[in-house]
């Protein structure tokens, strides 16, 4: 399991660190329990092999309100638009230091080798907009500035979708 928390981590900038699995939280488990170990930040990873549901996201915001986690980790098989739209609203309104990550889950096998996962990011907080907040509200950023930093955040996102290995720098305005 450390290698597929290597290759998650990779895909979504997060270096993570098994805490436990199965790990009990009142009357609740959580599946995968970790964190970030440069800022010590818990990260918590709901597994769900199968289509998107309200019992799942229910348990990943109650894990994350239970051990204040700013990273959370929704892994499924398939998703529906109405939980897409939960996530994304998620990312909108809570606290820029909170991450709301929606992960599908592929299993690829190549000829005769074992099968390995291949994590997909359907949501992430978008960082072109706190930042575009951030900027706007100290600087008083023009608009065209605006226009360019939403170019190169924009660019980011499609090279890192094209090769996750690629580093991107942060755009600013």
């Amino acid at each position: 399991m450390p290698e597929n928390l290597e290759l998650l981590g990779e895909q979504i900038g997060i270096e993570i660190e098994l805490l436990g699995t199965e790990v009990e939280m009142g009357s609740f488990r959580i599946d995968i329990l970790g964190r970030e170990p440069n800022t010590d930040e818990k990260i918590i990873i709901e597994n769900q092999l199968e289509q998107t549901n309200h019992d799942h996201l229910g348990k990943v915001i109650t894990y994350a309100a239970g051990l204040d986690a700013r990273y959370l980790i929704w892994v499924v098989k398939d998703v529906t638009d109405e939980h897409l739209k939960a996530i994304e609203w998620l990312n909108e309104h809570l606290d820029d230091s909170i991450r709301c990550f929606l992960i599908k889950i592929e299993v690829w096998q190549i000829g005769d080798s074992k099968p390995a996962p291949r994590f997909d990011v359907i949501s992430v907080k978008n960082d072109w907009v706190s930042s575009v907040k951030k900027t706007a509200a100290v600087t008083g950023i023009s608009s065209l500035r605006l226009k360019q930093l939403e170019f190169w955040e924009k660019l980011a996102i499609f090279i890192k979708a094209k090769d996750a290995n690629i580093k991107i720098q942060t755009p600013g305005p």
